[in-house]
C-alpha cells in the first residue's frame, strides 16, 4: 500500500537526510571526486526533490501542505565543499518549490540546524577529544561556548522549530531559511 492509502493523505513532509557532520569524508579539492559529490547530492538534494515531487500533487489537490527541508549551517560557511554545496542546494530547492507551490496553499521552508546534540554527539565528542589530545569535557565545553545560548542545541529544539513551520501559523514564512544554531558564530545574518 502507498502512504496515501495508509494515512489517508499527506499534509506535511519533513525532508531530513544526510550523513552526520564530523563523521563523514570532508575531502579537500585534491581528493574530491565526482562520485563523493554526486552521492551527497543524490541523498540530500535529489532525495528531497523526489519526496516533494511525490507529495506535491496530493497537497495541491487539498489546497494545503507544508514541505520542510532540513539543510544545515554548512550552507553558510566554507569548512566543507560537499557540505556547503549540498546545503546551499537544499536552500535553492526550497525557494524554487515555494515559488511554484505557494499559490496552491503549500508552504516550503528550510531549517539550517547547527551543531545539534543527538544520540551520536557523544561519539563525535570522543573523536574530537582523541584528535585534539584533550578531554571530552573540554571538547563539550568548547562546543557549548560556541553558541549564544551557552549550550548545544538539542534535537527537541529543532523539532519545535519544525512543528511551528508545519503549523498554519507559519504562513508568512515561504521559501525562507530559518537558522537554528543557538546563535553560534559571529556572522550577522540578514
Amino acid at each position: 500500500k502507498t502512504s496515501i492509502e495508509q494515512l489517508g493523505g499527506i499534509d506535511i513532509l519533513v525532508n531530513c537526510a544526510a550523513p552526520v557532520a564530523g563523521k563523514t569524508k570532508n575531502p579537500k579539492i585534491a581528493n574530491l571526486t565526482g562520485d563523493l559529490l554526486a552521492e551527497a547530492i543524490d541523498v540530500k538534494v535529489m532525495g528531497y526533490l523526489r519526496c516533494a515531487r511525490e507529495v506535491a500533487p496530493f497537497m495541491i489537490n487539498c489546497g494545503w501542505g507544508r514541505i520542510i527541508n532540513i539543510a544545515g549551517m554548512a550552507a553558510r560557511n566554507a569548512h566543507s565543499i560537499i557540505g556547503s554545496i549540498r546545503n546551499v542546494s537544499v536552500a535553492a530547492l526550497t525557494k524554487n518549490l515555494a515559488n511554484e507551490l505557494g499559490s496552491k496553499g503549500i508552504n516550503v521552508t528550510c531549517v539550517h540546524p547547527g551543531l545539534t546534540k543527538t544520540e551520536l554527539t557523544k561519539e563525535l565528542i570522543s573523536i574530537r577529544a582523541a584528535k585534539n589530545n584533550t578531554t571530552e569535557t573540554q571538547i563539550e565545553e568548547a562546543m557549548e561556548s560556541e553558541t549564544a545560548i551557552g549550550r548545544m542545541v538539542e534535537a527537541s529544539d529543532i523539532a519545535s522549530v519544525v512543528c511551528f513551520l508545519a503549523s498554519p501559523k507559519s504562513i508568512a514564512i515561504q521559501g525562507d531559511v530559518i537558522p537554528a544554531a543557538g546563535g553560534a558564530g559571529q556572522d550577522i545574518l540578514y
